[in-house]
């Protein structure tokens, strides 16, 4: 078997888990896999309505969705894992790092959005993306003590970087959009009529 069938089998394996899904398993992936794509969905979908509108946003800007499709593409697949094959171990601390990795990154981007009205709630933004890349650091850790003690594979690993490859170029693009004064979504929300 040649080295990349090696690494599609492992992938087939891995992805072939979700079969072992119970319905609460299903209700965690789809809202937490949903609220990804919903993120994708809302940045990029106004991003493109500015777009079709004649607004030219910053390359910056469009790194906030593209950053946030490969986070969710990558999650889609780590999840997999965390409600099967790791399900039992992940109930010790890493559980823990990852709610509040979780809710660190949420409240990064809600008040990412809110400092765009109030840019005072940008330091408590800037707290929480900071909280977020230290939790997702601390998890890598626990991530990498499993794959060498070879409790863990190769895929899990590779979602891994896909994750923090998406968050980081989502954040590091969306903190750079708010520091040029968020160009181009004034002229957007004017031609879609909403407040600017």
């Amino acid at each position: 078997m040649s080295h990349s069938s090696k690494k599609r089998s492992a992938l087939a394996i891995y992805v072939g888990r979700i079969r072992e899904f119970n319905r609460t398993d299903w209700l965690v992936y789809a809202g937490w896999v949903g609220m990804m794509i919903g993120l994708v969905a809302s940045t990029g979908g106004f991003l493109l309505a500015g777009h079709a509108l004649g607004v030219r946003f910053p390359a910056e800007a469009w790194l906030v969705p593209i950053g946030a499709s490969v986070f969710a593409a990558a999650i889609a697949i780590d999840t997999i894992g965390h409600r099967t094959i790791y399900k039992e171990v992940l109930r010790g601390g890493e559980q823990l790092v990852h709610h509040i990795t979780i809710v660190s990154g949420v409240a990064s981007c809600v008040l990412l959005v809110l400092a765009y009205d109030h840019p005072g709630v940008a330091i408590p933004a800037m707290v929480f993306t900071i909280i977020s890349f230290v939790y997702s650091l601390i998890d890598e850790a626990f991530h990498w003590r499993r794959y060498v003690s070879q409790h863990s594979d190769v895929v899990e690993m590779w979602s891994h970087v896909g994750i923090l490859v998406g968050h980081g170029t989502m954040m590091l693009g969306w903190w750079r959009f708010y520091q040029l004064g968020y160009p181009g979504v004034r002229e957007t929300l004017a031609a879609l009529g909403g407040s600017s």
